[in-house]
């Protein structure tokens, strides 16, 4: 099981927004698109990632008018990468450890996806639901 794999089930969409955006048009790009983060990135180059935690942890700090301030002021700009080759068990491993819920999927540098906890779980879960399948049907054919 790999990151392909969630990838295609999932498709291509990618959402990126600029770092000069505001951390209020990033909670719109979140809300409209029922997403849980978005890649910042300018020209192709990926320079970080906002989430709604990050977005909320700042309100919670600073008040409201931290929404006005440019999504590069609060995006974590070290992040965690993984590669379409990756086993999904070593992604949840990553992401467990790491305590954090998106992951981009980067092929030769170029950004070519992005997987949350909730894609890995559920791809989890339904190779779990598969092999029990598999286990149960042999029993009741032996």
């Amino acid at each position: 099981m790999s990151v392909a794999q969630i990838l295609a089930a999932k498709g291509p969409d990618v959402v990126t927004i600029s770092p000069h955006h505001t951390l209020q048009e990033a909670s719109a790009v979140l809300a409209e698109r029922g997403i849980g983060a978005v890649i910042v990135s300018d020209g192709g180059d990926v320079l970080g990632i906002i989430s709604e935690r990050d977005i909320v942890r700042e309100i919670g700090r600073a008040g409201e008018s931290v929404l006005r301030d440019p999504v590069s002021a609060h995006m974590t700009s070290k992040i965690v990468t993984t590669e379409p080759g990756e086993a999904v068990d070593q992604v949840m491993e990553m992401m467990t450890r790491g305590r954090f819920r998106h992951l981009p999927v980067m092929d030769n540098r170029r950004l070519v996806g992005v997987v949350s906890i909730g894609d890995v779980v559920k791809y989890r879960l339904e190779s779990m639901q598969s092999e029990f399948n598999a286990i149960r049907d042999y029993i009741a054919t032996a």
